[in-house]
């Protein structure tokens, strides 16, 4: 085995499948069975209301999760997997950050929002719920800037991600 593949490597798979009850559970129980931890699911129809597709980012080592993605193929219900790890896409995360807004912190929270091309979306006497996407050091440099307000609740989408076309494809 050489050093590359004892590496533990983040993987964004995109795992296209039928649009059914129990697709989802068959999918992951490959990746628990396995002993992988996933670190991120998004899950959501295509533009075919049959299909789904599954964005899944998976620490592991390079070999092993070659085994697992030719087991996700094997599965009846898929139809495509792709690993978008090494290849030119594109991905996002979607995050609401409900932070503590006191009178005297809410200009400074919307510059925040605004830095990151954020945006509130919701807010209260006491809160302010900024939305804002993007990957996920933008993510983390955010949440590092509105800690100082106290962030009250986070939740984040997962990473969702699609290759880029190639040049000159229609």
């Amino acid at each position: 085995m050489t050093q590359q593949e004892s590496q533990e490597t983040k993987h964004i798979l995109s795992v296209l499948v039928d649009n059914e009850p129990g697709v989802l559970s068959r999918v992951t129980g490959l990746f628990s069975g396995r002993g992988f931890n996933i670190e991120s699911l998004s899950v959501a129809e295509t533009t075919d209301p049959q299909i789904s597709r599954i964005t899944a980012t998976v620490p592991g080592n390079d070999a092993i999760l070659e085994q697992v993605k030719k087991q996700l193929r094997k599965l009846i219900n898929v139809h495509k997997v792709i690993d978008l790890t090494d290849a030119p896409h594109v991905r996002r995360e979607l995050a609401l950050i409900k932070v503590r807004a006191k009178v005297e912190d809410r200009a400074e929270i919307l510059r925040v929002a605004d830095i990151f091309r954020g945006k509130v979306v919701d807010v209260s006497p006491s809160d302010y719920m900024v939305e804002v996407t993007g990957d996920q050091d933008k993510m983390e440099a955010i949440l590092s800037l509105l800690a100082r307000f106290t962030v009250i609740e986070i939740a984040r989408s997962g990473v969702i991600a699609l290759p880029r076309s190639k040049k000159g494809e229609k």
